[in-house]
């Protein structure tokens, strides 16, 4: 059974089938995660990075509130913070 199938199959199934289903899976990904040598530990992550390079490009998505760094949220007069009994 491929991976279009399987997905496939899951729309079928209940809510606890597929937690279950999910489940077992991070269970073998991670025993297979486990079972790595330091090298090829080394080299998934060199390919994660590389894989995330594109993601902290300047013009990616990832970073568009970047361009709201060190500006206020939201600016509250003193006499609403200082003189309301609502905000104690």
């Amino acid at each position: 059974m491929g991976t279009q199938e399987i997905l496939q199959a899951l729309v079928n199934l209940s809510v606890s089938d597929r937690l279950t289903i999910a489940e077992a899976a991070l269970k073998l990904v991670l025993r297979e995660q486990n079972s790595l040598t330091k090298d090829e530990q080394k080299r998934q992550l060199i390919l994660a990075a590389i894989t995330a390079v594109a993601d902290y490009a300047s013009d990616s998505e990832l970073n568009v509130f970047s361009d709201l760094e060190g500006e206020d949220f939201y600016e509250y007069p003193d006499e609403d913070l200082h003189n309301s009994a609502s905000y104690v």
